[in-house]
C-alpha cells in the first residue's frame, strides 16, 4: 500500500507538470505550478490512507500485536514520502528536465 501510494502521488505530480511544460511552460514555472495546483490531491491521497491506518495503531484485540507495528511503519512511511514527493521530487525534475523547444508544423 505504501509503495502504491507513493508511486501514484509522484505520477500525479510528474505528469502534471510534464503537460504544462509541453503547453509551452518553462521548467521552473511548470514545477511551481505543478505543485500548487497537485498540492491537494497528493495530501488527500496519503492522508485517507494515514487516516485508514489510525484504527489499527490504537487497537487492542486478537492480532494488534501484528498490526500495530505494521501501520505505525506504513503511517510513517506514508508522511516520509509525502513530504519528498513535494519536496524533493520537483527540485530532482528541475535540475534533470531539459527546457523544451517549441516544435513548429
Amino acid at each position: 500500500m505504501l509503495f502504491g501510494v507513493a508511486v501514484l502521488n509522484g505520477v500525479v505530480l510528474i505528469s502534471y507538470i510534464s503537460d504544462l511544460q509541453d503547453n509551452g511552460a518553462s521548467v521552473a514555472d511548470a514545477v511551481r505550478i505543478g505543485c500548487e495546483a497537485r498540492l491537494r490531491p497528493v495530501l488527500m491521497t496519503a492522508s485517507i490512507s494515514i487516516l485508514s491506518l489510525i484504527p489499527m495503531v490504537f487497537a487492542t484485540g486478537p492480532g494488534s500485536e501484528v498490526q500495530r507495528p505494521l501501520a505505525v511503519v506504513v503511517i510513517g512511511g506514508l508522511l516520509t514520502s509525502t513530504a519528498l514527493t513535494l519536496l524533493v521530487l520537483p527540485t530532482l525534475y528541475q535540475w534533470f528536465a531539459p527546457e523544451r523547444k517549441e516544435v513548429e508544423l
